[in-house]
């Protein structure tokens, strides 16, 4: 009898498309990398639901508290692959997203990014057409599409 292959394992994440009232949208340039952007996002811990792993990683990345900002939608099911070079054995293949859109109630004082563990280096609101696929690595450019048409009508290159 022929070895079965293991389930390809995603690690669950959320992600924040966190829109101020112009309509603008909250992209973050990670501290890591120079000039790539992103929405914050993180994993879900163990026992925790995606809408507590939001809150988590919201106050975390951008040190944004409860009750400044509301959620309006939920969508489920966006994956993509981490390239092989990134993988370990028996870990995740990629990630799995949940990602949230979420209207900032401001003020615009309340975003830190020197938190604890600091992720991002600066901030900045843009309107979705504006998100530039190239500020990504490419193994994430097909999820963003897909949340950028999927939430904001917005079809990028």
């Amino acid at each position: 009898m022929p070895d079965r292959l293991p389930a390809e394992r995603y690690r669950p994440c959320v992600a924040a498309l966190l829109q101020n009232a112009a309509g603008m949208i909250l992209i973050c340039e990670r501290r890591d990398f120079a000039e790539s952007w992103q929405f914050p996002q993180g994993g879900i811990d163990a026992g925790e639901s995606p809408r507590e792993a939001l809150v988590r990683e919201l106050m975390e990345e951008t040190s944004l508290p409860v009750g400044s900002y509301e959620i309006k939608t939920e969508r489920v099911g966006y994956r993509y692959h981490f390239p092989e070079r990134h993988r370990k054995r028996g870990e995740f293949v990629g990630q799995e997203q949940v990602y949230f859109l979420c209207r900032f109630l401001g003020p615009e004082s309340l975003l830190n990014l020197e938190t604890s563990h600091p992720e991002f280096r600066r901030w900045k609101w843009i309107l979705p057409h504006e998100f530039d696929l190239r500020w990504l690595p490419e193994f994430k450019r097909g999820v963003y599409q897909k949340v950028l048409r999927d939430f904001f009508e917005v079809e990028l290159p």
